[in-house]
């Protein structure tokens, strides 16, 4: 019997959906240097490798210019977050089910200034209990430090611990730091390659039933 006693969040894509705001900033200011970028591009490059688009300015730009450009990204996806974001459907629910019965965390790839401007509205950080923003760990997803230390501020084993993620490389850094992990998809990471996820599942309203039957049975 395999009872959680904390769910790990990701926070892009699974609780708010924003990623589609990242590639437009980023796309934005590609173009400006005469860089186009595809969403095959930028799934391939940011969600399954979890490496920055704007390597793709490097052999025209100098590092200077390239670390402007990520600074101009920044800038505009705060405009964009501003202009307000909203939980992904069923989350708020699915959260209210949980709180109480589970401890939950949020680890999120996410600068802190972007994650509070995400969640000035959505009412959802009340449901945890603590949060890991991009400038609380040194190597990000799909690296495993970002799981490892909300284990270690858990306090709980591994085995008793669950990541909700919707990219491939979200994925690879809870599996990497021995974690149990489903996968919810969203439309940017349904040709990702899941096989290493225990479930992949198609609402977040799965969740509860997943966790107190399916997953409370495994030995």
């Amino acid at each position: 019997m395999r009872d959680i006693h904390y769910i790990f969040w990701d926070n892009d894509g699974v609780l708010v959906d924003t990623e589609h705001l990242y590639f437009q900033a980023s796309a934005e200011v590609l173009a400006e240097a005469d860089i186009q970028i595809s969403r095959a591009q930028f799934i391939d490059i940011s969600l399954k490798r979890g490496q920055s688009v704007f390597d793709l300015a490097g052999p025209r730009h100098s590092p200077v210019r390239i670390n402007n450009m990520r600074e101009q990204r920044n800038r505009r996806y705060a405009e964009l977050l501003q202009q307000g974001v909203h939980p992904m459907a069923g989350v708020t629910e699915t959260l209210q089910q949980l709180h109480g019965r589970v401890k939950m965390a949020i680890v999120t790839s996410s600068h802190r200034d972007h994650f509070e401007l995400i969640h000035r509205h959505t009412g959802l950080l009340e449901f945890f209990d603590f949060v890991l923003t991009r400038e609380d760990y040194t190597h990000s997803k799909p690296h495993p430090e970002p799981y490892l230390m909300a284990l270690a501020k858990s306090a709980r084993p591994a085995r008793h611990c669950l990541v909700v993620e919707d990219s491939e490389r979200g994925l690879n850094a809870a599996v990497a730091a021995g974690l149990d992990c489903v996968v919810i998809p969203g439309e940017l990471n349904r040709q990702s390659d899941l096989s290493s996820a225990t479930r992949v599942l198609a609402h977040s309203s799965e969740i509860p039933d997943f966790i107190f039957t399916d997953f409370a049975s495994k030995e």
